[in-house]
């Protein structure tokens, strides 16, 4: 049968996303091999106590920055061989925090410093690159604001710098609000398969590793012999590290060496610290793949695996892409299983493919307690799945954005399920990203019922799960969302409720445009689409019909089913699109019937209208086809569609109004 040039464009698209989609899984499978079965012994040398330089990159960190600074000076470590660097380039209360806990520090005998660049230039790679003109130790360990390193460890860290190539020791992040909410059980989880499968199989192999920009000690002789710390990027971790592997340094995972660290737990704030991880591999690998591909003295297997590192995120994309083409493609009833006669197969392997072998590396990872990590495994996939439009325009941001702001993720000091963080500082709101977010969602809810409608249920699981994914990280997106601030005047208290009654009135708003939206779509649907996909169906039966009478009853069921008159294809249309001529056509099919339906059984004249009246059947069906996908985009969806886009931008409008209104407010926020 006869595929129109739109489908089969779409299907080649498809079908394009879905082969490199399984490179990408495979790939993933495979690091996890060799992660399981490859035991790695590093060696270790009693290195006595080199000095290091402790680095604190922080930005507004009100409420972790003293934490993550009193840890460090409880270290089990000489306090003359051991330099400590506040970092601070905040412009807020952290600064006079952090001066007064300095100086606390510094009477206490602890050569720590207060260093402020009176500059943002760079932001934390650039911070971290003028710390470097002051750093005369032999190592320099560093971490972020959101992490507690343990006493013992510089101890336990610095012995595996035994060989002289060993340039960086990354050890493993741990978890303190790992069961706070489910986001960040997802998070947990996400973060665990990064550390305990690809930093451990590439650690234990001749692969490329990156440094994860914290919890790691690096060699000063590495930093400077890979060129030092550079800000044309959003991952400068991730960029010193393959720079440094690329001039022969050995970079080092130990994964029994843990750091607990706070996860992010408003979804704003997970959805920027994705954005960011996600443009900047995107810009490591525009800057870096060229020189690391030429470059002889790197394996071919090595140079394998770093296109895969730096470019994975574009699977996002292509997620993306592929939940756009499948309803397009049941919609015009083209066929997508395995095996055409055996359906069940296309949902076994998506099966495969996907959870089941995830359920596999989690058994071989966590042991007796996989099944507590199992029952995180749905909800990861679902979050992941949300976070494909965010990341999807972080790759494209990456690849032409001229912006490099590295927008930094706020965080609360939330260990304990009791602790609340909505009414403190720092508070994220929801960005244009959420309504992208959300016309995936309702898109998806449209997939299902295609699915549903056009007999090919077995996809509306595949469909269900990003939908879900978007709908619920769209939903978080709002509802973690604020615009409360700790005043203490009247005034400010006021401009507060006002703010707070706009926001609610907003989103109430929003989602009424939002739930008159998805009726109407799915009005329309039930209207102009669906109809066409009964008379499809009619049409194979009249295709393989013997019985005169039950042809014209469903011929006429056809005719009062399509629309009259009118041509979907709005622009440079076709004939055969054109209703008015289908109308006609099947009018000429019913008197063809009727002519020879007194007609013997086996005689010539039925049996060459049969034939006659098959073929043109099977004709009629591929113009329905062919005309189904312009139904959704026809000139009033489009038209409607544009209104319905414009009201809820509006309303956003109305939000970014009264948030640019409070600024004034921030300046003076006292938590």
């Amino acid at each position: 049968m006869a595929v129109s040039p739109f489908i089969q464009f779409v299907f080649d698209i498809f079908i394009f996303c879905a082969i490199l989609l399984t490179i990408y899984t495979f790939n993933f499978y495979y690091l996890a091999t060799i992660s399981i079965r490859r035991k790695v012994k590093y060696d270790v040398a009693t290195l006595g106590t080199p000095s290091v330089t402790i680095q604190l990159p922080i930005y507004n960190e009100r409420y972790v920055a003293s934490r993550l600074v009193k840890a460090v000076c409880e270290m089990d470590y000489p306090k003359d061989k051991m330099k400590i660097m506040v970092l601070d380039d905040s412009d807020d209360d952290t600064v006079e925090m952090m001066g007064d806990l300095v100086t606390t520090y510094q009477k206490k005998g602890f050569d720590i410093a207060h260093i402020r660049r009176g500059t943002r230039k760079g932001y934390k790679a650039g911070a971290l690159k003028y710390a470097m003109n002051l750093t005369d130790t032999e190592y320099v360990a560093i971490f972020d604001a959101d992490f507690i390193p343990p006493s013992w460890f510089l101890k336990k860290a610095i012995p595996y710098f035994a060989k002289q190539e060993i340039g960086l020791v990354q050890c493993r992040w741990g978890h303190l609000n790992e069961n706070y909410s489910a986001i960040t059980q997802a998070q947990a989880l996400s973060l665990d398969f990064h550390f305990l499968i690809e930093q451990k199989a590439k650690s234990d192999s001749h692969l490329f590793m990156n440094f994860n920009g914290t919890a790691g000690i690096w060699r000063t002789d590495c930093i400077e012999d890979a060129g030092g710390w550079h800000t044309s990027t959003l991952v400068e971790d991730l960029d010193l590290s393959y720079r440094a592997q690329m001039k022969g340094w050995k970079c080092l995972f130990l994964e029994d060496l843990v750091v607990d660290a706070e996860l992010p737990v408003q979804m704003n704030a997970a959805k920027r610290q994705q954005f960011r991880w996600a443009k900047g591999a995107i810009q490591c690998a525009i800057k870096l793949l060229g020189d690391i591909l030429v470059k002889r003295k790197i394996p071919f297997g090595t140079k394998v695996q770093a296109f895969v590192q730096l470019t994975r995120h574009l699977s996002y994309p292509m997620i993306l892409i592929q939940f756009l083409a499948l309803p397009v493609l049941l919609a015009a009833n083209f066929n997508l299983h395995v095996i055409k006669f055996l359906p069940a197969l296309t949902i076994a392997t998506y099966f495969a493919m996907g959870p089941a072998a995830y359920l596999l590396v989690i058994y071989n990872l966590w042991g007796k307690s996989w099944k507590q990590k199992a029952k995180i495994l749905p909800f990861l996939l679902i979050y992941s799945a949300g976070m494909s439009v965010n990341n999807t325009v972080a790759v494209f941001d990456g690849m032409f954005g001229k912006k490099n702001e590295f927008l930094r993720t706020p965080k609360y000091g939330i260990i304990n399920k009791t602790d609340d963080w909505r009414n403190k500082a720092y508070n994220l709101p929801f960005t244009r990203m959420t309504l992208l977010e959300l016309f995936f969602g309702i898109y998806g809810l449209m997939g299902i019922l295609i699915a549903i409608f056009s007999k090919n249920p077995i996809f509306a699981p595949i469909i269900a799960i990003p939908t879900i994914g978007f709908c619920y990280v769209a939903y978080l997106s709002l509802s973690h969302s604020r615009f409360k601030r700790n005043k203490s005047s009247r005034r400010k208290s006021e401009a507060e409720k006002m703010a707070d009654n706009y926001y609610k009135l907003a989103l109430v708003g929003m989602f009424t445009i939002i739930a008159f939206g998805a009726y109407m779509a799915y009005n329309g649907y039930e209207k102009d689409v669906y109809p066409l996909d009964q008379s499809r169906g009619l049409l194979d039966r009249i295709a393989a019909g013997k019985e005169p009478l039950v042809m014209i009853q469903d011929l006429n069921e056809i005719k009062e089913l399509l629309p009259q008159d009118s041509n979907p294809v709005w622009i440079f249309p076709t004939d055969t699109t054109n209703f008015e001529r289908i109308q006609q056509d099947l009018d000429s099919m019913i008197e063809s019937i009727d002519s020879v339906r007194n007609e013997p059984p086996n005689s010539e004249a039925l049996n060459t209208a049969m034939i006659d009246i098959h073929s043109r059947a099977i004709q009629l069906r591929q113009n329905l086809m062919d005309a189904t996908p312009y139904m959704y985009a026809s000139f009033s969806n489009i038209v409607f569609t544009s209104i319905w886009i414009a009201a809820i931008l509006g309303i956003f409008g109305i939000l970014k109004r009264k948030k640019e209104h409070l600024k004034s407010y921030d300046k003076s926020d006292d938590v």
